[in-house]
């Protein structure tokens, strides 16, 4: 194995030197709500970890037994539990001699040991991170190859106090880059043993410091923005001279076709014209070829829970504009300030507002309600900082949400939202909902009875009862005749069903397949399993069937000319691609689904007279692929530039930044000398 320093060897002869355990115990904190807890106990070689927190009705429940060398590192690591959605764990790793054998939901694999690779626990809890911080502060250069795949490093940060009297302690920010697409920024105390991970969303604090968790969030978030800022500032290609798209075929929603060859002519933000291609460029242009590829307007993510680390991800994939459905507002706006004044690339966002009524199981986010008034007070709240959109959410009472919609349609707002518990699809039409998020929302009415609770996970896994479904039934054509007839729209998000119902340990998931081979190692591992528990006998085969039931659904909805949005609630950027291939699925045209993912969503925003279509006088919001994605929609992966405000960027400059592997080479530019870059 790698040398061990020192430093490492010395804290560990330290630490395990005590007869009597050593126990740590943090606190699990989401929006500022206590929700679970990790505790850490150690007895000389051996550790205990019980971590398991619940917000928003889910959460993992984990149970790890570690035995450690005389380096600190693990000799044998066992996880078992249940991940957020339910499906089991049990993996295991184990280091004999000179090789290392594990079992995760991938698969078994092996490796020699005298390598000096570090194991990623895939179930690992926040602890590991203490762990594999100890390992790389050790090792040259603060580098190790991962197992299964990958390097990681590790950068140290700044040392800040927190407590106070005899609690003060001075604790040290770091950075794990090589686990997932960004850094990992959390906390290690002065012995080298975690201290904390936390964010303006969520903490995992050494419990007595809960307090510590908003400052240390907001200085954990701003060493993120700082990387994305560097980034932001890497990618942006700004210019002072009018800028020429050359030899291109431009998507036209309202034909459902492309263009004939063209040039696209902007300057600044605002495209100046559509010209015949092969037009003589004025003095001074920057000219880029597009080798008779096609444009196509900026996409519109419909289902955002958008970060600052996503943003920049959500851009290179051609979404010019996102519209969040919940989110930290405070955190929201800080976002959405970055991007609007240039230091921070990312999409348009437009902002719902989300309410959520106070329960064991209520998510954190957006406003907590415990009364009718206090609901009508939210909406308010929202109307005034100008949100386009209320969304209630599960914990709401069913009995306020007539009063709070009404309020919202009187002060201009839309009202969309989730089935709030104890109640149906049925019931929030009739309460003058505008639009019904997520198709399982609205299915779970026609086989739930009335007491059963789906503020829990039960609003996921009793999808399996759709495999008996009669969907000639009065209690499914009750519902489905209310949208058509009340003209509600619905907002499926297909791509996350598809991931829940489908998705089996060690498989590539059908939406990855075009995709997956691109990331980092450790995010195709993730996407290798299971979503939910399907170790009862029959339960594997009954999701399959709640899915094709799922998708027969919506084939109806679309038939009878119900409205249907694209959304992911998974991120977006390569998700988004895969919620519109599934559009495609379910009988839209693939020029039919691109017109929804572009000028539709901006006429449902009421923004299609600057964006949506690329045309003169609009927005410069728009990008490049090579090939025609109005026959086949996987060309939407093959992005070679995008557009936004009239600035341009090269996703296979971005793609390297998160570990990606770029998917197309830039196009070629042309900068006259008269030509600068801002």
């Amino acid at each position: 194995m790698r040398r061990v320093s020192l430093l490492l060897a010395l804290w560990w002869a330290s630490s395990s030197a005590h007869a009597v355990p050593v126990e740590e115990h943090f606190t699990v904190i989401a929006g500022g709500n206590a929700v679970g807890h990790l505790i850490a106990k150690r007895d000389g070689a051996r550790v205990e970890i019980d971590y398991d927190f619940k917000n928003n009705g889910r959460g993992p429940t984990m149970a790890e037994t570690l035995r450690l060398g005389a380096d600190g590192l693990p000799l044998e690591w066992t996880i078992r539990g249940t991940t957020t959605f339910g499906s089991r764990v049990d993996e295991h790793f184990v280091r004999d001699g000179g090789s290392v054998r594990w079992r995760d939901s991938v698969g078994e694999g092996s490796a020699q040991a005298d390598e000096g690779a570090l194991y990623i626990g895939q179930s690992a809890s926040p602890w590991a991170l203490g762990l594999y911080a100890r390992a790389l502060l050790a090792a040259e250069g603060g580098r190790l190859p991962a197992l299964p795949g990958g390097e990681l490093r590790i950068e140290a940060g700044e040392a800040v106090a927190v407590g106070e009297g005899e609690a003060r302690r001075v604790v040290r920010f770091h950075a794990i880059s090589g686990l997932s697409l960004n850094p990992t920024f959390f906390l290690l105390d002065e012995q080298g043993a975690l201290f904390g991970i936390v964010s303006a969303r969520f903490g995992v604090i050494r419990k007595g410091y809960e307090g510590e968790v908003d400052a240390l969030g907001e200085k954990s978030d701003a060493l993120a923005r700082e990387r994305l800022e560097a980034i932001s500032r890497s990618i942006a290609h700004r210019f002072d001279a009018p800028v020429r798209v050359r030899n291109v075929r431009v998507f036209e929603p309202e034909k459902l076709a492309l263009s004939t060859p063209v040039d696209v002519v902007f300057h600044g933000r605002h495209i100046a014209g559509v010209q015949p291609a092969g037009s003589v460029p004025s003095p001074g242009e920057v000219l880029i070829d597009g080798e008779g590829g096609t444009l196509l307007p900026g996409f519109y993510e419909m289902h955002g829970h958008i970060g600052q680390e996503g943003a920049i991800l959500n851009l290179a994939a051609g979404v010019t504009s996102v519209r969040d459905m919940g989110n930290d507002n405070a955190s929201l706006q800080r976002l959405i300030d970055s991007i609007e004044n240039g230091t921070v690339a990312g999409p348009r966002i437009h902002r719902s507002g989300f309410i959520e009524g106070r329960s064991p199981f209520n998510s954190n986010n957006g406003i907590l309600v415990a009364s009718q008034s206090e609901a009508l007070d939210a909406v308010r709240w929202y109307a005034a900082r100008g949100f386009h959109q209320v969304k209630l959410y599960n914990s709401m009472n069913p009995a306020w949400s007539a009063a709070a919609v009404a309020e919202a349609h009187r002060l201009g707002l839309r009202a969309s939202g989730h089935v709030p518990a104890f109640t149906n699809a049925d019931a929030m039409i009739e309460a003058g909902y505008d639009e019904l998020t997520h198709i399982n929302q609205i299915m779970l009415g026609w086989v739930l009875d009335p007491e059963e609770d789906t503020r829990t996970l039960l609003r996921l896994t009793a999808l399996k009862r759709l495999a008996d479904l009669d969907p000639q039934s009065p209690r499914v054509r009750r519902t489905m005749d209310a949208i058509v007839a009340k003209n509600v729209a619905v907002e499926p998000t297909i791509a996350i069903h598809e991931n829940l119902l489908l998705n089996r340990d060690g498989e590539t998931p059908r939406g990855a397949a075009g995709y997956i081979e691109h990331l980092p190692i450790g995010n195709q591992r993730d996407a290798k399993r299971a979503w939910t528990d399907m170790s009862a006998p029959g339960d594997a085969e009954a999701y399959a069937a709640a899915w094709e039931r799922i998708l027969a659904t919506l084939r109806e909805m679309h038939a009878r000319g119900v409205f249907l949005i694209p959304g992911t609630d998974l991120g977006g950027s390569f998700n988004f691609h895969r919620e519109l291939q599934l559009f495609e699925a379910i009988g839209f045209s693939p020029a039919e689904v691109l017109r929804r993912a572009t000028l539709d969503m901006a006429r449902y925003l009421g923004e299609d007279q600057r964006l949506g279509s690329i045309e003169r006088g609009k927005l410069a919001d728009f990008f490049l692929v090579p090939g025609d994605p109005t026959t086949d929609l996987r060309e939407t992966m093959k992005i070679r530039m995008v557009v936004k405000d009239g600035v341009v960027h090269f996703p296979a400059e971005i793609h390297p930044h998160f570990g990606i592997r770029p998917f197309a080479e830039p196009p070629r530019i042309e900068r006259p000398a008269l030509a600068t870059t801002r």
